[in-house]
């Protein structure tokens, strides 16, 4: 063969890839040019190979979410929305709740270790600081919130610093708490008669008379309430009721004779008032009730030292001075008429 038709042997790079390295960078390369998306672009054949690995290895590779470009003309794809708010998106979305009732009952705080509250509290009663006390027995409760001694102790002693809001609570959640006693209902029933809110306990006094049937306090609170609504009717049968199970019973003695007057059954009333009399003879208001019906029956000297006993009892008793004085002026114009004035009545005194 002459020189003239050898072939010059072919010129290599100084390096081989290796296959695997090969198929690491190509695919990526091509995809960095822009190679994928020239589907209309005629590709030699000898890249088609290499397109297709590119274009497998794109989809297989998972891509990072996409940012944002300022740059004119390009867009992203919108991430698709969850079906359910997470957890923590929708507390930043709702509103707080509102807090209940029985939030104002307990007082948050914390401590590096924890505190007696409960023993404060009772120290800082027995020193005559009723505030602080309150204040540490609330605390005890934002610790255990299920605690009879400190819900019956925040009860009382909210009572005396004149929170009955405070007290009610506590007494509801002990009256929950301990749901085979009635002691709880009676003293929530008595603080709502003494706010006036009767229908209220009317409520909780017929939920104290399930629990505790043979109870004479039950029935003496649910009769008040049904008086200060004005319902005689039930307020004497309660009123009844509470005498039969404890015929010493005074004050639902005094609270039956006041029925009784306020219904006009005036005999009946005084019956009823004189052994509450006898039963609580250092009360003004007994013997001045006693007072009233000895007055509309007619009998002035009974009503007269009635009236008197109630006076000496309490001289700032103003009803009692008033049926007093009036039962003097009638002596001492000696009208001799077994009824009362035309002008003047009574004044009895409410439970």
């Amino acid at each position: 063969m002459s020189p003239r038709t050898r072939k010059a042997p072919r010129r290599t790079l100084g390096f081989t890839l290796p296959p695997a390295l090969k198929k690491a960078l190509l695919p990526s390369c091509l995809a960095a040019l822009g190679l994928a998306a020239w589907s209309d672009v005629p590709i030699p054949a000898a890249l088609r190979p290499w397109l297709a690995l590119a274009e497998q290895h794109a989809r297989t590779t998972p891509k990072p979410a996409p940012e944002s470009d300022s740059s004119p003309g390009f867009t992203t794809a919108p991430l698709p929305l969850p079906a359910h708010t997470p957890e923590a998106a929708r507390e930043n979305v709702e509103p707080a709740p509102h807090p209940t009732l029985e939030d104002a009952l307990a007082l948050s705080h914390e401590h590096a270790r924890r505190v007696d509250h409960l023993s404060r509290a009772r120290s800082l009663k027995d020193l005559g600081d009723v505030s602080g006390a309150l204040t540490e027995v609330r605390r005890a409760l934002h610790d255990d919130p299920a605690d009879t001694d400190a819900l019956a102790m925040a009860a009382r002693l909210a009572r005396l610093h004149g929170q009955p809001e405070v007290a009610l609570l506590a007494y509801a959640r002990l009256g929950s708490l301990v749901p085979e006693d009635a002691g709880a209902l009676i003293q929530q029933a008595r603080l709502l008669v003494s706010q006036g809110r009767h229908a209220e306990a009317v409520r909780v006094g017929e939920e104290a008379v399930l629990r505790a049937p043979e109870d004479a306090e039950v029935y003496q609170v649910l009769g008040r309430a049904h008086l200060g609504s004005g319902e005689l009717s039930a307020a004497i049968l309660r009123f009844q009721q509470a005498v039969h199970l404890d015929p010493e019973h005074g004050y639902a003695l005094n609270n039956l004779g006041f029925a009784y007057l306020r219904a006009g059954e005036d005999s009946k009333a005084a019956e009823v008032l004189a052994q509450a009399a006898q039963q609580l003879p250092h009360v003004a208001y007994v013997h001045n009730n006693l007072g009233v019906a000895w007055e509309r029956l007619g009998k002035k000297e009974e009503a007269r030292a009635a009236y008197a006993t109630a006076t000496r009892l309490s001289p700032r008793y103003v009803q009692a001075r008033v049926n007093s004085d009036r039962m003097n002026r009638i002596a001492q114009a000696d009208l001799g008429s077994p009824g009362l004035g035309a002008r003047e009545v009574p004044a009895i005194s409410a439970p």
